[in-house]
Order: structure tokens, then C-alpha cells, then sequence
């Protein structure tokens, strides 16, 4: 579980002489599921691979979402030129059991954590940008559908920098 004012906590506490063996579980929320929250679970996996961080899972899911879609052509393109593999990704609507499974909900914008809250969820969401700046402003990451690729490029580079911030921010209690 997630305490927006105390910071995260494993879901499952193990003795002080037990190794963890459970996951934290970020969870990526957009409006359709097929641009930004596709992009962020795709660099966050990456990272997370980088990183060496085997306990951390993540997954996205959209407010409007119907399922099954894949991910836009421009996301799967941006995303394969940095190495990273969206086009198996399916679409997923936000569920009451997803916002359960996740031990934090990032969302893509303010709209998106309404649809988390709604879903009781709100303890453990906030914005992407939010989360990782540490400041509570809003801050809304643009939606690329139907831009050219090069918005796609840019939507890409800004949540680079996000989820890179926000596993930075979570290092303190994640790092193995």
C-alpha cells in the first residue's frame, strides 16, 4: 500500500531477518490505454530491468478503455526506436480490482485520478508529474492520439524523464 503523506510500504511485511518476497505494484492510468499508459508501463518495465528491481510489476489501464485495442501505431514505433516492445500490449479498462492489485496508481492527468477515486483508490494516486516532482500541481502529461509521430517522440521523452523520477523517488524502500 501506498501513503501519499508517510510513502510506500510493501503490501506484505516479512520478518527482520526474511527476505521481502512480495511485489510493489505501480499501476499507469490513461484515458484509452493505448498511448501514454502503454509508453509509461513500457519505460517503467525497462527501467525496472536496468535497475535490477525483479519485485516491482507494473502494469496501465485506461478510464475509456475498450479492451483488446493495441497500442497506436506511433506509440509502438516510438517506443521500438528505444528498444521497447509495445506491440503485443493489449488495452485494459480500469477495474476495481486492478485499482486493488496496485500499490500506487499514476495517472497521465487530474481527469484520469478521478476515474482511481471513484474506484477507491485515492490514497495511493496521484499524477505521474506529480508524483514525480513531489508537488501536488496537477500536472497533466499531453495526449498524443492522432498527433504526428514526432508528439508521440516528445510524449515519449517527458515520460522517460517522469518514470525515471518516479523509481528514483521510490528507491529509498524499493531498492533490493
Amino acid at each position: 500500500m501506498y501513503d501519499l503523506a508517510m510513502g510506500p510500504e510493501m503490501s506484505q511485511q516479512a520478518a527482520p531477518d526474511t527476505p521481502a518476497t512480495t511485489t510493489f505494484n505501480i499501476l499507469f492510468v490513461c484515458t484509452g490505454n493505448t498511448c501514454r499508459s502503454p509508453l509509461a508501463e513500457g519505460i517503467a518495465r525497462a527501467e525496472l530491468a536496468r535497475r535490477g528491481w525483479k519485485h516491482v510489476s507494473v502494469a496501465s489501464a485506461g478510464i475509456a478503455a475498450r479492451p483488446g485495442d493495441g497500442a497506436t501505431g506511433h506509440s509502438v514505433t516510438v517506443a521500438a526506436r528505444h528498444g521497447i516492445d509495445l506491440a503485443g500490449h493489449r488495452s485494459q479498462p480500469l477495474t476495481p480490482d486492478l485499482v486493488a492489485w496496485a500499490d500506487l496508481v499514476l495517472g497521465m492527468g487530474p481527469s484520469h485520478l478521478d476515474g482511481v477515486w471513484r474506484l477507491g483508490g485515492a490514497e495511493k494516486a496521484l499524477t505521474l508529474g506529480d508524483f514525480a516532482s513531489g508537488a501536488e500541481n496537477g500536472y497533466s502529461i499531453r495526449d498524443p492520439f492522432g498527433g504526428p509521430e514526432s508528439v508521440y517522440q516528445d510524449t515519449y521523452d517527458e515520460l522517460h524523464r517522469l518514470v525515471g523520477q518516479a523509481l528514483d523517488r521510490l528507491a529509498p524502500i524499493l531498492h533490493p
